[in-house]
């Protein structure tokens, strides 16, 4: 099997770049992809877990670009984390996917967890109307008994002062003053800081999470999760600082759901990357413009 994904991800090397109007899909080689919609590009490995490793508005980049193992780019799991622990399954998260390019969009499948059964997909697509990358997780089940699971999205972005918010009331935030959060203009705000220990928190959410730098803004939807949807121990939002100043993850995750044998569910992320050089703080302006975002 290893043998096959190999084949089919170093099949597409030196094919031609695929366009339709402003979009484009080019093959790196040594198994990198990149997909650009004027000034946004993203690059993805397939050879590597398909990871997302460069989100970029022109020269500026969003996501950890860091080299230790664990420390950069954007992954996906499934949930709960009990279900597995530690370290993140091989199969997703470091193995080669297959790749198909199909329409203008990427399509990535890895191989199936020998431990747990299933089998992830990941469709990369842009959405040139609404200036979105979507990213469609499918977990397929290819065991032979009924499984619950939901899908989770792991995006690391550097500890440099950059500042996170979503819509949630702080006292909602768990572990309660595990970080600090504050509460200013309708949603909850974390600055970046520094510490001796990892940190990790939950949030129940309405649906959009954001980050910004002293440049950009990087904001990511996905599916409103009402109580009781998320998995054992898991939430719709969550965020997680590594000790000192290294990388902090945005997570997401969509609905515990139970998959009969040979089922599957898709689950899609909006990803968004808008030049922001304003003062790195909570702001009316802020909330205003993810909110126009969020409504489209």
């Amino acid at each position: 099997m290893r043998k096959f994904v190999f084949a089919m991800v170093m099949a597409a090397v030196g094919c031609c770049s695929v366009s339709a109007q402003n979009a484009s899909v080019r093959n790196l080689g040594e198994s990198k992809y990149e997909m650009a919609m004027g000034e946004l590009a993203m690059v993805i490995d397939a050879g590597k877990g398909g990871k997302i490793l460069s989100f970029k508005h022109g020269e500026l980049e969003s996501i950890s670009q860091l080299t230790m193992r664990e420390t950069f780019g954007s992954t996906f799991w499934t949930s709960p984390q009990k279900e597995w622990n530690w370290p993140p399954v091989q199969e997703y998260d470091k193995m080669p996917y297959a790749v198909e390019e199909r329409g203008g969009a990427l399509i990535m499948t890895s191989q199936v967890s020998e431990r747990l059964k299933y089998q992830i997909r990941k469709e990369f697509a842009m959405d040139e109307a609404d200036n979105a990358f979507v990213i469609t997780y499918s977990i397929v089940n290819r065991g032979d008994m009924p499984r619950k699971v939901a899908p989770w999205e792991i995006t690391r972005v550097l500890n440099e002062g950059g500042l996170i918010f979503f819509d949630a009331p702080v006292e909602g935030i768990t572990p309660v003053n595990l970080m600090d959060f504050s509460s200013k203009y309708g949603a909850a705000w974390y600055l970046s800081d520094e510490a001796a220990e990892n940190r990790k928190i939950n949030a129940d959410g309405k649906g959009w999470l954001a980050y910004k730098n002293d440049k950009l803004l990087l904001i990511k939807t996905f599916e409103d999760l009402e109580a009781g949807m998320s998995a054992p121990d898991e939430a719709e939002i969550q965020i997680y600082v590594n000790r000192g100043r290294t990388y902090i993850e945005l997570e997401s995750q969509g609905a515990y759901t139970e998959l009969q044998p040979g089922e599957s569910l898709n689950w899609s992320v909006r990803w968004y990357l808008l030049p922001d050089d304003a003062p790195v703080k909570p702001s009316k302006a802020l909330v205003r413009k993810v909110k126009k975002v969020v409504s489209k």
